[in-house]
């Protein structure tokens, strides 16, 4: 049971860049697992993936040539049903030990072992461990099977009457374990140790790998290739940080354009180029995003952060002359920005007031009608919430922003790069001689469009954004698109945080509530009487957000139980919980409100005579307080009360909490030696009404009981 290290290779045609890490990490983990399972690979083996345009395969350190065998004890059946009166094995025990390959030479090795109330037959044997080639072979079948593959394609093997599926055509399997070939097969091929290096770079084709730990070094030198995704990303990061430092510029920094790159060249090489300076007077957003989503080039900037017309593009192949190579790529870039040029020169030809009418032809959604119908809607909204903002002025900003945000839907920019919605419109209004307020709410009305991203720069911009998506969650809710499992295909999640963010963020003191009910009153009778409200999705959302943030479960349940209806002080009340927790009197004050919470809840079920309308604060009769332990409670209830709720007041809801403190002993008291459910009718709604008063103080801020353990 020789331990050596294992390498598995499939060389295929190119694979989807997008897709290509998340292929290159399964495949690795899948195939290191199920071998880890089959106790093929020692506790503390090393796994080293290797994913490029053309190959997927993993590097596994001290795997067996042969799994250890395994003692194993299997369990039978009741002894009194394995065995008759003369201790001799029956049918049913023959027939179960032959379908284990035992037979009845081994009764009289069985154990009997009580299990749970009855004596059961064991038998003990040992289980061979299993070969490398047929663990290899299920860790292969199941890696392939497995594969998060975006799309399967179809295709034929050498025979020409076999088809098989997979992402791409595979030309070559490798399965080395030290030097030797493990004789697996998966998709019409056998395992050898034969592949392929670069196609044009390569000093020698096909590559004879000598062994599993050779793989790495034999693809750099002979095949021209860094195979390691990891180190291939690491190369071309440093490639284009030299490259635009020679420049004394900067290449703008994009995860997600770097991994593509990396999946799309197995021998990077990164070079400069240039495109005619003319074309910086198109918005540097739109030169930077067909840059990078038509070519996959690295734009650069200089040290005030504006484009510069030089740019880096990522080579597969290193020239001795890069004149070619360069000079092509600048003349599809060149075409590429000319195309922008003139969709921009062509769009400030209209105004985006011009271009309204066209949203009527627009339909938003069948049962919510056309895009104007829903900036009309928008408008309304962003007005009302402009009023409680800040007046007159701030509403007719906030409609006029809201009337021209979706204009540059319809212009060629944005039909072209649909990315740049609300970018566009912001270039547009300022061409058009609207205010910088005006042109950044149009902008900004998408924020925020993804987690951690920037929120509106201006007022106006916060009334368009929330409007924006209020609308959208009250009118889609109205008509139930409500999300389910992980399909959100209106993003209704990505719109519910943009609201919470804002209000919690930008301290909006604005009820939530209040701004769901504008939004819905705006769709007239368009939705549906009989569907939910967006608001407890969105208290979902908040509560999902702030575990996110490090707040404990119970602090968020005391201070989101009552759906706070102004979101801005949640911050506050939750650092409060988090103060109020650390006192020594907390955990006896939240198990007090606990029970005080189930007596009134006891109390109103009418489970005793109880009136429940006689139960209120205001009939708590100071006369009828008997007991010397209640009396007290009262006392010191009433003196907390007043600071309590002078302190919530003022919003400082830290000592509001912090005088609940005196409450322990009285509360402790009153429940010593109080009895609540008199017999007298009188005194027990007293009593409850003394414990209403006693929640009411203590149950403002958070719901204290949801403290308790």
């Amino acid at each position: 049971m020789t331990a050596k290290n294992l390498l598995v290779e499939l060389l295929v045609e190119e694979l989807p860049p997008k897709s290509l890490k998340l292929l290159g990490d399964s495949f690795a983990k899948l195939l290191a697992g199920s071998l880890k399972s089959q106790d093929l690979i020692a506790r503390d083996a090393e796994m080293t993936t290797f994913a490029s345009p053309r190959r997927l395969a993993v590097h596994i350190t001290q795997v067996a040539s042969r799994a250890v065998d395994k003692p194993v004890s299997q369990k039978l059946m009741p002894v009194k049903v394995g065995l008759d009166e003369n201790g001799q094995a029956t049918p049913p025990l023959l027939k179960k030990l032959a379908s284990l390959g035992a037979d009845a030479t081994v009764v009289s090795e069985l154990k009997k072992e009580i299990d749970g109330k009855t004596e059961v037959l064991f038998l003990d044997s040992i289980v061979p461990g299993i070969e490398l080639v047929d663990g290899l072979q299920k860790a292969l079948d199941e890696a392939v099977s497995k594969l998060p593959i975006p799309k399967v394609m179809t295709y034929q093997l050498a025979d020409g009457w076999q088809s098989v599926n997979f992402v791409r055509p595979v030309h070559a399997l490798i399965a080395l374990h030290g030097a030797e070939i493990v004789p697996v097969n998966t998709l019409g091929l056998i395992a050898g140790r034969e592949t392929q290096g670069h196609r044009f770079e390569a000093s020698i084709n096909p590559i004879l790998l000598k062994d599993a730990d050779s793989y790495k070094q034999q693809l750099a030198t002979e095949g021209a290739v860094i195979a390691s995704f990891s180190a291939r990303r690491g190369e071309i990061q440093q490639q284009l940080a030299t490259a635009a430092k020679k420049e004394n510029l900067t290449a703008i920094d994009d995860d997600a354009l770097l991994d593509e790159v990396t999946a799309l060249v197995e021998h990077p090489n990164v070079l400069v180029g240039t495109f005619e300076s003319e074309f910086l007077d198109v918005p540097q957003e739109c030169l930077i995003l067909t840059m990078k989503a038509n070519q996959k080039y690295f734009p650069m900037l200089d040290a005030q952060g504006k484009l510069a017309n030089k740019f880096l593009l990522v080579s597969n192949i290193r020239p001795a002359d890069t004149r070619f190579v360069v000079g092509g790529n600048e003349r599809v870039v060149r075409s590429r920005l000319a195309d922008a040029k003139f969709f921009y020169d062509q769009d400030r030809k209209k105004t985006l007031a011009s271009r309204l009418s066209g949203l009527d032809k627009v339909v938003y959604h069948n049962k919510l009608g056309t895009q104007g119908e829903r900036i009309q809607r928008v408008c309304v909204i962003a007005q009302a919430i402009g009023l409680q903002l800040g007046g007159e002025v701030l509403a007719k900003e906030a409609y006029a922003a809201a009337n021209l945000a979706k204009a540059d839907l319809l212009t060629e920019m944005v039909g072209e790069f649909p990315e740049l919605q609300g970018t566009m419109g912001q270039y547009y209004a300022l061409h058009d001689g609207h205010s910088e307020t005006i042109a950044q709410a149009i902008e900004d009305h998408y924020k925020p469009r993804f987690a951690g991203d920037d929120l509106p720069r201006n007022r106006v911009g916060i009334c368009v954004a929330l409007a924006d998506k209020l609308e959208t969650l009250t009118g889609l809710f109205g008509i139930k698109q409500i999300p389910t499992g992980d399909k959100d295909p209106f993003a209704l999640r990505r719109h519910a945080l943009g609201v919470i963010r804002m209000l919690i963020e930008k301290e909006l003191p604005l009820s939530l509530d209040t701004l769901l009910q504008q939004a819905t009153e705006t769709f007239g009778d368009q939705l549906n009487s009989e569907a939910d409200s967006p608001i407890h999705f969105i208290y979902d959302r908040l509560a999902g957000s702030l575990r996110e943030q490090g707040y404990q479960v119970q602090e968020i349940e005391a201070v989101l139980s009552y759906q706070p209806k102004q979101l801005l002080d949640i911050p506050r009340r939750l650092e409060a919980v988090r103060a109020f927790s650390e006192l020594p009197e907390a955990a006896s004050l939240a198990a007090a409100n606990k029970r005080v919470h189930n007596i009134l809840a006891k109390g109103m079920k009418g489970e005793s005579t109880v009136d429940r309308e006689q139960i209120s604060i205001e009939r708590l009769d100071i006369a009828l307080l008997k007991e010397p332990a209640e009396i007290t409670l009262h006392t010191i209830l009433n003196k907390v009360k007043v600071k309590a709720d002078a302190t919530f007041e003022a919003g400082d809801y830290k000592e509001s909490l912090r005088t609940l403190a005196a409450l322990k002993a009285p509360v402790d008291a009153f429940f010593d030696n109080v009895m609540v459910f008199a017999d007298d009718v009188a005194l027990r709604n007293n009593r409850l009404c003394l414990l209403q008063l006693m929640h009411h103080t203590m149950n403002r801020i958070a719901d204290l009981a949801k403290l308790a353990a």
